[in-house]
Parts: structure tokens; C-alpha cells; sequence
């Protein structure tokens, strides 16, 4: 039995922008801190930035034995290979056995360059870790708590778990919303250590002047109650009804790809495998079928409620209620007893 456990730290990469923390690290603070004591390490955020001094504290509330505080001008804003820099730096010095990022456009970007120049493994888009021990096949060698990195491959229709078991740290990105943030706790506190990582001019090939972010329309993750629509909608016009009912229940429209490719909504309203994860106390799939894909995104709601006119569609095997019928029929219907009710 080969014991690979180092007694390095678990880390999270804190990603801010502006000095504002996005939601992702937080919720890998609560994974990280699952893994962490699992393999009876601490739990560690990297932050680097500028003027983010403000930040440590939310990372300590949320579960962060530590916070590696990287700061200067030069990070203001994220630039690939400056971040990667830090990254490095700091694994090679303090030899982290796990870390993690968050897999949006920054950590999808930063990761890779990392693992590339730590010549690491990395699994993108996990959905969820554990730790147990390995046995490689052809050998039988078993290797002790390994990081089990899972994630849907093949379109979704397999579930497969990756280890790195001989070139660490072990890397992965998560995908938004797949952990559960953990509940702010104010009396936690981190030690707070400050790193100085050496940023030499050609780290910086390109000169930001001015940056312009577009808002998210919808916040799907604090949603309470999502109406969402499928390709069984029908049409763009036929979709108002999916936010008529939204809107009569006080929550957020939603929808799978297949009604985004077609055009009926944004893209920021997608649930799924390659939109959002949500956790809503209530969740209606207007006609959504229930590919794996889409399920993936909303099979952790407290109460899915199917509304399809197929009595076969595999939605109803997920759904704790399910109404076979026309939207069109359906939806006015469920509406009137609503406002009535009110």
C-alpha cells in the first residue's frame, strides 16, 4: 500500500473581481473542508488582487483555515499569466496536495496554465470530489486518499471518476452551484499569511484600459421558486406563459439548452449540465422532457412539479408531482387558482 498523502493543505482559488467575491470559492470552501478533514489538513484560500484586504474576512466566515494574500497593482485585474505566476509560486513553496477552482471563464482559463506548468493532472467540470483509496489495476498497487474527481462524460450519459495518483497536486475545476455554500458563520477566523510572488514586466503583455461586464440577467442560484421551459413550449410567444407563472408566483423563469438553442430565452436563464445548478425550494418543468443533462442541473430541488403533455416523458420519474396535459390548458389554469388563493 503506497501512502500518498502529504499532509498538504487543501486549496480553493478565491476569484474576485473589483474586489468583490464571486460565489464559486465559497462554495468550495464547504467541499474543501469536507475533503480537508478527511485527510486531517487545513483548508486554505489563495487571493490574490488588489486592495482586497476586505475579502479575508468572508473567506474565513465561510470555513478557510487560512487565506494566501497576494496583492499589488499588478493583480488588479486578472491577467493569465500574472495569476498563473502566483499560483506556481505558491504551490512550489508550501506544496498544496489538492487544489480547486471554480469553472468559470476565469478559473477555465487559469487552471490549465497551472496544471501545464506544475505538469499536474486536471479534471474540468467536476460535480463532485471525495476521497477514498485507489488500486491501480494492472499493478495493484493501492494508493491512499486520493482526490476522486467525478464528472458526467459522453454527453451525460456515464458518470466517471478520474485520480491523478503520480503527478500532484491533484487539480480540478467545479462547476457553479454543484457544492452547497455553507452558512456564514462570523466568528470564524483564518490566519491571515501575505506572500510577495515577483512580477517581472513581461508577465504583462497587454496593457486593460477599460472594462465593461454585462450583468447577469437572472440570478438563478437565489431563486426560491423556477418556472422553467423546454423545447416542448413550442415557440418564443408560447414561452410567455413560462414567465407568466413565474412571475404570478414571485420566482425566476428558467429553461433547458434545447429552448435556448431554439431561441426562445437568454442563455442566462439555462439550467443544466451546461448552464446553472440550482437548489430551489420549488422547480416546474414546463415541457422539458428530463434529459441527464438538464436533470443534472435540478434533481436537488426540494419539490419538482412536471408539467408535460407526454405521460412517458422521463421528467415524471424525477418529479414528486406531474400534470400530463397542454400548457396552453394547464398553465392559465394553474394561474387563476393562484391569484384566487391570493
Amino acid at each position: 500500500m503506497i501512502d500518498v498523502n502529504r499532509k498538504g493543505e487543501v486549496w480553493v482559488f478565491a476569484e474576485q473581481q473589483d474586489g468583490a467575491l464571486s460565489e464559486v470559492p465559497l462554495e468550495l470552501l464547504g467541499k474543501g473542508r469536507e475533503l480537508a478533514e478527511k485527510l486531517s489538513v487545513k483548508v486554505a484560500a489563495i487571493l490574490p488582487g488588489d486592495k482586497i484586504d476586505g475579502l479575508v474576512a468572508e473567506l474565513s466566515a465561510h470555513g478557510a483555515d487560512k487565506v494566501y494574500v497576494v496583492q499589488g497593482s499588478k493583480l488588479r485585474d486578472y491577467q493569465t499569466n500574472s495569476y498563473t505566476k502566483v499560483l506556481c509560486d505558491l504551490i512550489i513553496k508550501h506544496k498544496p496536495q489538492i487544489v480547486l477552482y471554480g469553472a468559470t471563464a476565469i478559473g477555465r482559463d487559469l487552471a490549465p496554465r497551472v496544471a501545464s506548468a506544475m505538469k499536474a493532472g486536471l479534471t474540468a467540470d467536476c460535480t463532485d470530489l471525495q476521497i477514498e483509496d485507489f488500486e491501480i489495476p494492472r499493478t495493484k498497487e493501492v494508493h491512499r486518499n486520493l482526490l476522486q474527481q467525478i464528472r458526467p462524460a459522453f454527453g451525460g450519459n456515464i458518470i466517471a471518476t478520474i485520480v491523478n495518483y503520480d503527478r500532484w497536486p491533484q487539480m480540478a475545476t467545479v462547476r457553479e452551484g454543484v457544492m452547497a455554500q455553507p452558512e456564514r458563520n462570523g466568528k470564524l477566523s483564518a490566519d491571515v499569511i501575505t506572500e510577495k510572488v515577483d512580477l517581472p514586466s513581461d508577465l504583462f503583455p497587454l496593457e486593460v484600459i477599460e472594462r465593461h461586464r454585462e450583468k447577469r440577467k437572472v440570478n438563478l442560484k437565489a431563486s426560491r421558486i423556477i418556472v422553467a421551459g423546454g423545447a416542448g413550449v413550442g415557440s418564443k410567444e408560447r414561452f410567455q406563459l413560462v414567465w407568466d407563472l413565474a412571475n404570478v408566483l414571485g420566482g425566476a423563469p428558467g429553461a433547458s439548452r434545447a429552448a435556448v438553442d431554439l431561441g426562445f430565452i437568454d442563455k442566462d436563464y439555462q439550467v443544466g449540465q451546461t448552464g446553472t445548478t440550482v437548489r430551489p425550494a420549488l422547480y416546474i418543468a414546463v415541457g422539458i422532457s428530463g434529459a441527464v443533462q438538464h436533470c443534472a442541473g435540478m434533481s436537488e430541488s426540494a419539490k419538482i412539479i412536471a408539467i408535460n403533455n407526454d405521460a412517458e416523458a422521463p421528467i415524471f420519474q424525477l418529479a414528486h408531482y406531474g400534470i400530463v396535459g397542454d400548457m396552453e390548458d394547464v398553465i392559465p389554469r394553474l394561474i387563476k387558482a393562484i391569484r384566487t388563493r391570493q
